[in-house]
């Protein structure tokens, strides 16, 4: 059985804290985040890294066009748009990456391959800057 929870947040900031108490709460994992363009999953990836490494938020870039980013050891951050398919993202060698946390964005590329534990969430607007943000 899986466990959810749904979340309202209203500004950018409150949804970087989010990611931040989230991240503060882990040990390590997949994190697949879900979501339309400009729904706030940079923010929240930076909210969850920032919590779990200690590194300040303006030090983490989503890596829109190298598609990963690793920030000290075993933390890596990944932005798949760019990417076709989970054939794509296993060619290029990044499943050895999923070790320790990985966050990625646009997880939908390759949700196929997903491990079974990740855990998934999904961000959405909610109005013009509020956003509603599931976790499972």
């Amino acid at each position: 059985m899986t466990s959810q929870s749904t979340l309202k947040t209203g500004s950018s900031s409150q949804t970087t804290a989010l990611g931040f108490a989230l991240g503060k709460s882990i040990k390590k994992g997949v994190f697949a985040l879900f979501g339309d363009l400009g729904t706030g999953k940079t923010t929240f990836a930076k909210g969850l890294i920032a919590g779990f490494t200690g590194i300040p938020e303006d030090e983490i870039n989503s890596p829109t066009f190298t598609i990963l980013n690793i920030y000290g050891s075993g933390v890596c951050h990944f932005d798949l748009y760019r990417l076709k398919d989970s054939e794509e993202f296993l060619r290029r060698g990044f499943d050895e990456h999923l070790d320790g946390l990985a966050v990625i964005e646009w997880a939908e590329r390759i949700e196929s391959i997903l491990p079974k534990d990740a855990v998934r969430i999904t961000l959405k607007h909610a109005g013009e800057k509020q956003r509603e943000i599931t976790i499972r």
